[in-house]
């Protein structure tokens, strides 16, 4: 079945044509007819499989259907993330699926002066995208109503109610006063959060799940590497150099080591960008906006944006240091692979850190591939030879090469004496 056989609003369907959405992924063929239909969804689906979408599309055309002018009366739909990366990604897929409709969106996320935002909110908005923080300062300041909502979305509900969101999302159901949808959104989750997501829905809410034995998507491929903590650095330098035109991800555990890294691979000449909870919400979303753009090829990163990366063509995820929630590997490594892509995800995996390995392989129900690199070859890969392959080493050629066009360096100008 094809998008344009869907009874959905023929702007949304141009929107869905030029953004090249032809036909639905699985979890949005399941879960649309639901959404459409007024049920309570419970939807377990992998990463990059088209959740924002999934849910995005119905919402949209019913609001749409339900006005007669853009003009506002209320916010309808209430969708809670659990961080900024994230709020920005679902407002940016609602802006451009809600396109020449009567529907007005708007994301809200904390970091950023709250004037403007009062001033948008204010105009009138049919869909709020939010980080609770933020959404319960300006419910406090009544800036914001609750009362005509008739949907609320949890995306990455596993994430939301492991922080302790559940009081939160109980006090926002009392406050909305008329029937309403709850639709949870999530890639893992397990009996515990699951119990507390029923506890909110109707006990006739429909329960969705999209591959459930493969916790991460086929399209990707896992590998780790045994090494000492030192010398991480290394086999990072070596493995940016054998691969120059790839884009990649690495995630490492705290923000100090995201910027140590960052300047142990100034010092050999690979350019890098970071993005940790220390850079303050402008910065981060430009360093976001310009990765997606495509300037820079390396993004080094830390836990708090892994739900919030959503870039097409990213080759490789590197786990520069292992997550301390198994959880966060899934939500890791499903930076690539997106879509119909292909993508690889190789973990670099310390003697101290083998029993986050074992709980990342019990998680996923299947071990990891080994990438064996002897004591001589780790000697060698400290040396960092110029030309040197990687392949060469693991004796393994495992590690899909992609042949792009590089970019001609531009000189800059001599300054005149």
């Amino acid at each position: 079945m094809k998008f344009d056989q869907y009874h959905i609003s023929e702007d949304i369907k141009s929107n869905l044509a030029k953004l090249g959405f032809k036909r639905p992924t699985d979890i949005q063929f399941k879960v649309i007819p639901s959404i459409m239909a007024g049920e309570d969804v419970l939807a377990i689906a992998q990463t990059g499989t088209g959740k924002t979408a999934a849910f995005a599309i119905p919402v949209i055309d019913k609001i749409h259907k339900f006005k007669s002018s853009k003009r506002s009366y209320g916010i309808k739909c209430i969708v809670l993330a659990p961080t900024r990366e994230l709020a920005q990604q679902i407002g940016e897929v609602f802006t451009k699926l809600a396109r020449h409709t009567r529907v007005k969106t708007f994301a809200l996320y904390g970091g950023v002066e709250q004037e403007q935002q009062i001033a948008k909110l204010q105009d009138g908005i049919d869909v709020l995208i939010a980080t609770p923080g933020r959404m319960f300062d300006l419910i406090n300041q009544e800036v914001i109503k609750l009362e005509g909502v008739s949907t609320l979305v949890l995306d990455e509900a596993d994430h939301m109610l492991d922080l302790g969101f559940i009081e939160d999302i109980k006090y926002i159901k009392k406050m909305v006063y008329h029937k309403h949808q709850t639709l949870f959104f999530s890639a893992t989750i397990n009996d515990e959060i699951k119990k507390l997501a029923y506890s909110q829905v109707k006990s006739a809410a429909i329960r969705i799940q999209v591959s459930p034995k493969d916790k991460v998507s086929k399209n990707i491929s896992h590998f780790v590497m045994f090494m000492s903590m030192d010398d991480k650095r290394f086999f990072l330098q070596r493995f940016v150099n054998e691969n120059p035109n790839s884009r990649m991800i690495v995630f490492v555990r705290t923000r100090v080591r995201a910027e140590r890294i960052a300047k142990a691979m100034a010092r050999v000449d690979i350019e890098t960008v970071t993005i940790h909870g220390d850079k303050n919400q402008d910065e981060r979303s430009e360093i976001m906006r310009s990765f997606k753009q495509g300037h820079g090829n390396i993004l080094i990163a830390t836990d708090v944006s892994a739900r919030g990366i959503d870039i097409a063509d990213i080759d490789f995820v590197v786990n520069y240091d292992l997550p301390e929630k198994v959880e966060n590997y899934v939500h890791r490594v499903g930076r690539t692979g997106r879509g119909i892509n292909k993508g690889t995800a190789i973990s670099f995996c310390a003697p101290e850190e083998k029993e986050l390995l074992e709980a990342i392989q019990g998680f996923l129900n299947k071990p990891i591939e080994v990438l064996k690199v002897s004591k001589a070859e780790a000697e060698q890969t400290r040396t960092i030879p110029d030309a040197t392959d990687l392949r060469s080493i693991i004796n393994n050629d495992v590690l899909p090469k992609k042949k792009r066009k590089t970019k001609k360096k531009i000189k800059k100008p001599k300054k005149k004496k």
